[in-house]
């Protein structure tokens, strides 16, 4: 369930010229603010440092509902790549010597320590950056620009509509860049496994395909550009116009562009030799370790990360034998499992309408935690969230499920997106734990709440951890429990069975990246411990082989939110609110479990309440 979520690392990578007086120590606000607070003067910093960095993506400040360089895509050259590290070890460098921190409040010492935090999880992940996947089994650049197009670049007048066709005709530069990338990074022994490039090369022809290029049916970015042009008020001529431009941008440079990748991604697929996991990789073990550092934030070992796995598949399965008694049902767990995944009770019609039904469904789950969230919430998020099928241009190589963060400005909703490709491999009785995962009380109430925070810098409102984010979209799938969900005794086995599966990935990543288990060995664990139908076994499989790490990130959050819950209920006693509790952990963004826990307990320490942070 890859998230469209900006990482510590990728919010330090957006930096550029605008960045140029913060790496030289000439912020005008800091030099002159002598009459402003410690506090103030770092704020003013904060924002400034963060337009640096945002300066150098054009398509990261497009997503901000911004309109700065409108008509160009980013640079993914290692150059830019390296400007980025620079810009960040220059911003701390600043920041150590031009503030003193014990004159600033506590939040504001907070913000300095993840400003230093992020700069250090920055060099690591530089240090491996050659190590990563371009395509991996849950998404490539080749598709995601497509989304990126569609769903964030707004055409209000015609100059948006000429940075768009701007913007097409950069693709054959940036498809460039991915080509280029992808042949160094295949030199050096870093090859996707093989299972990848089929469909990868099968979704990078059908960005393709169809009018203005060859195919049936209409492409979609074609399709999106003329509707919004369309809609603009403005004559036929000045839209015929348009529309020419756009056409033979994507004809010439936008299709030459997707060619090039192809050819490299045919000369790397002739080098692609295995399924296996990173350990294969040169210098696999350490860069493992180093994904599990990162996506984890804390310093567990692949041993440890196992061994926390396993006692939690037996706990959750032991809660899942009750239900299997409570329907009555006299066989083994193992047989329950296939009974509910081939059961047609227990499954949407493949159909239109049943992938309507199956949305309908799920924004009925979100209206109804929208109704309740008063009662656990002390603030919800303003922003919309809408629930959305997954587009099929990319359904082959698109997530289970996924949340799409809203623009700040309002222009576009939170998303939730679910892969509706086959019906049959959707399970009804997990329909209502998806839905407050991606959705609400999920990612939805974190991701925008984050972002709405006043007085937070904007580092930290875009910024954050996975460990955190997909820690608290697993909880909130077992907080709806408490919440009134899951009254079936069937969609509570859903729940369990989605906890079960992120527990399941505990055993799998490390199992897959350190002890050396085959792809087919972990398909095989997941088909005898899970409920996942085979489709979302084989993808859930590829996707931690091409994604090392990350997918321990859920249950190892989890767990410790869970943790600090019962350590304050225990401390608090009748003060305990979950409310407030809710608050403390939402209210300093995404932040790495240590500090989390270091928040909760300055809470507890006041003696709970409306928390102070």
């Amino acid at each position: 369930m890859r998230r469209i979520l900006i990482s510590s690392v990728a919010a330090l990578a957006l930096c550029g010229a605008a960045g140029a007086a913060m790496a030289h120590g000439t912020l005008p606000a800091a030099a002159t603010a002598v009459a402003q607070s410690e506090d103030a003067r770092l704020a003013d910093w904060f924002e400034a440092a963060y337009q640096a960095r945002l300066a150098l993506s054009p398509q990261q400040m497009t997503s901000m509902g911004l309109k700065t360089d409108y008509d160009k895509l980013d640079d993914q050259s290692p150059e830019a790549q390296a400007r980025s590290l620079a810009l960040a070890e220059a911003q701390l460098a600043e920041l150590k010597s031009s503030f003193d921190v014990s004159k600033l409040s506590t939040q504001n010492q907070l913000s300095v320590r993840l400003f230093e935090y992020q700069v250090e999880q920055s060099r690591l992940m530089n240090q491996w950056r050659d190590w990563g996947f371009q395509f991996a089994a849950n998404g490539n650049p080749t598709t995601s620009l497509p989304v990126f197009m569609i769903n964030n670049h707004r055409i209000t007048s015609v100059s948006d509509a000429e940075a768009y066709v701007a913007r097409l005709v950069d693709t054959e530069r940036y498809m460039g860049q991915v080509a280029d990338t992808l042949r160094d990074r295949t030199a050096k022994g870093i090859v996707s496994p093989i299972f990848v490039f089929e469909p990868s090369i099968d979704n990078t022809r059908a960005v393709i395909q169809g009018a203005p290029f060859e195919g049936a049916g209409v492409n979609p970015v074609w399709e999106d550009f003329q509707k919004k042009v369309n809609a603009l008020d403005t004559d036929q001529a000045t839209k015929d116009r348009l529309f020419a431009a756009a056409q033979a941008a994507l004809t010439g440079p936008y299709k030459r562009g997707f060619e090039t990748v192809l050819v490299a991604l045919g000369e790397a697929q002739a080098k692609a030799d295995s399924n296996d996991g990173v350990w294969r990789l040169p210098d696999g073990e350490a860069y493992y370790n180093s994904r599990l550092k990162f996506s984890t934030t804390t310093n567990l070992t692949a041993d440890e990360i196992h061994n926390i796995g396993l006692a939690e598949v037996a706990r959750i399965q032991a809660d899942m034998e009750k239900i299997k008694e409570q329907v009555g049902f006299t066989g083994t767990l193992q047989e329950f499992f296939t009974f509910i995944k081939t059961d047609p009770q227990f499954q949407y019609p493949n159909t239109p309408e049943g992938k309507e039904a199956f949305l309908t469904d799920a924004r009925g789950y979100v209206n109804r935690v929208m109704e309740l969230a008063p009662q656990w919430f002390s603030v919800l998020p303003k922003a919309a969230l809408e629930v959305r099928a997954v587009e099929p241009f990319r359904e082959a190589t698109a997530s289970v499920a996924f949340y799409m963060r809203p623009a700040p400005d309002g222009s576009r909703p939170g998303i939730y997106y679910m892969n509706l490709s086959d019906m049959t491999q959707v399970l009804k009785p997990q329909v209502e734990g998806i839905s407050l995962h991606e959705g609400a009380p999920g990612h939805h109430f974190q991701i925008a709440y984050a972002q709405e925070m006043e007085g937070v810098p904007s580092f930290r409102r875009f910024g954050g951890y996975g460990v955190y984010s997909e820690g608290w979209g697993l909880y909130s799938e077992q907080l709806g429990k408490e919440m009134g969900f899951y009254q079936d005794p069937y969609s509570d086995f859903g729940r369990l069975s989605t906890e079960l599966w992120r527990a399941v990935r505990l055993v799998l990543d490390t199992g897959l990246h350190a002890k050396r288990w085959s792809r087919e060995d972990a398909m095989d664990y997941f088909r005898q411990n899970s409920l996942l139908s085979e489709r979302d076994i084989q993808k859930e499989v590829e996707r931690y082989i091409t994604n090392p790490g990350q997918a321990v990130s859920y249950k190892i959050g989890e767990l410790k939110i869970f943790e600090l819950r019962r350590k304050a209920q225990a401390a608090l006693g009748d003060k305990f609110d979950i409310r407030d509790f809710h608050t403390v952990v939402l209210g300093s963004g995404a932040v790495p479990l240590e500090v989390l826990e270091e928040q909760v307990d300055r809470w507890i320490a006041q003696g709970g309440g409306q928390p102070a942070l």
